[in-house]
């Protein structure tokens, strides 16, 4: 079927912390101003339907009116294994396979289970901010292997500093993010591989985030690290179905692991998880019927990118953006302006009533930028771009 992607669905009044959570943004400092009129473009979900086949399978688990403790089916495994061997040729073992209610949560469960405190891990920034928490929060150092930016907003990994801080006698672990959030870029089987073997030498853990890795633009190819790799015993990997279909909402990442040992203490350390039956009902269904839904979403998300830098090139001309190779983030340089960060945050947050990221949450790096999310109708997008490039327009 056919999905109209410009239909703009009211999400007010749904639990949306996007569009409901006015009040907790204010208490965390992401905003000062948040009403009715407040265009949010700050989170990564989806303002887009779901499948068709994705809600016919949960108005059929609703039906049967009893939602007690659930279990995983062969199915599930099977509905994983298919996604992953049909679109990314890679071969994933049932036995492999581990559920985590959310992404954030397993990365903070492998850094306890594989690291002590004091223990370096590197991360490559700027980067996903609960990456920075998950270190930080749980008594270990930050080692900040930072992505090296051209004058064309291209991001390329500094080998010569990753390998010196995996050397480093307290670092175990690499916390991979590809693709890459905020920066999109998806990373080629020569780097990926090179990555691996450097940890490899020096017995530093990956844990690879790449929830993101179905999102990628239409002539990209994402690569898992764990196909990239010569050996696959110290990979773990985060995938789900949170980002690629919209539903963040119904918990669900998977966590791969190759190696038994690994996998024991993981699931020592995190304890029993169940799923909900929706969750478990969601993922067979996308899985398996979702791919034509996927492919008509990148094709939108694709033009509205292609919509972005072609109105910022004719209304804000000092704005440097790129078609990131990946994920449907976009990153921003507001630099050229020579505003401070603050200023750049009041023209677009207090004056245009539009939320986007402070590029500081991201690290040092990403102070002059703002990440947006541009997964919603083209006319929310339009009508926040109209409203920014307003408040900038004494400024060109």
């Amino acid at each position: 079927m056919n999905y109209n992607f410009d239909e703009i669905v009211n999400r007010r009044g749904t639990y949306s912390i996007k569009w409901d959570g006015g009040k907790l943004l204010k208490e965390i400092g992401l905003t000062e101003r948040y009403d009715e009129e407040t265009i949010p473009l700050f989170t990564a979900d989806m303002d887009l339907p779901v499948p068709q086949p994705l809600i016919d399978a949960l108005h059929k688990t609703v039906d049967h009116r009893i939602f007690g403790y659930s279990i995983f089916p062969d199915e599930y495994f099977e509905a994983i294994q298919h996604w992953f061997k049909t679109r990314h040729d890679w071969n994933i073992l049932q036995e492999e396979i581990i559920y985590s209610p959310g992404t954030v949560h397993a990365l903070n469960i492998a850094v306890k289970a594989f690291t002590d405190p004091d223990d370096g891990i590197i991360i490559q920034r700027p980067v996903y901010p609960p990456f920075t928490s998950a270190i930080k929060g749980n008594g270990r150092k930050v080692l900040n292997n930072a992505l090296k930016c051209d004058s064309e907003g291209y991001y390329q990994i500094d080998f010569e500093d990753f390998e010196a801080k995996a050397k480093e006698e307290k670092t175990k672990m690499f916390v991979l993010c590809n693709p890459h959030n905020p920066t999109g870029r998806v990373f080629t089987l020569e780097e990926l591989t090179k990555l691996a073997d450097i940890c490899a030498e020096n017995n530093v853990l990956i844990v690879a985030d790449e929830i993101h890795g179905d999102l990628v633009r239409r002539n990209q190819l994402f690569i898992p690290i764990a196909k990239a790799a010569g050996d696959v015993d110290t990979i773990i990997t985060f995938t789900a179905i949170n980002k690629t279909f919209n539903v963040a909402g119904l918990h669900c990442t998977n966590v791969i692991i190759s190696n038994p040992q690994l996998r024991k203490t993981f699931q020592s350390v995190m304890g029993m998880h169940l799923p909900s039956p929706f969750t478990v009902s969601a993922l067979i269904a996308v899985y398996n019927e979702g791919e034509d839904w996927l492919e008509q979403l990148k094709e939108y998300i694709d033009g509205t990118m292609e919509w972005v830098v072609t109105f910022l090139a004719e209304r804000m001309p000092k704005v440097r953006v790129r078609i990131p190779e990946g994920t449907y983030i976009m990153w921003l340089d507001f630099s050229d302006y020579h505003l401070s960060p603050e200023d750049v945050h009041d023209r677009i947050y207090n004056r245009a009533n539009v939320l986007l990221e402070d590029g500081k949450m991201f690290g040092e790096e990403g102070l002059p930028f703002q990440r947006i999310c541009i997964p919603s109708p083209r006319p929310i997008i339009r009508e926040a771009l109209e409203r920014i490039a307003k408040e900038f327009e004494d400024l060109i």
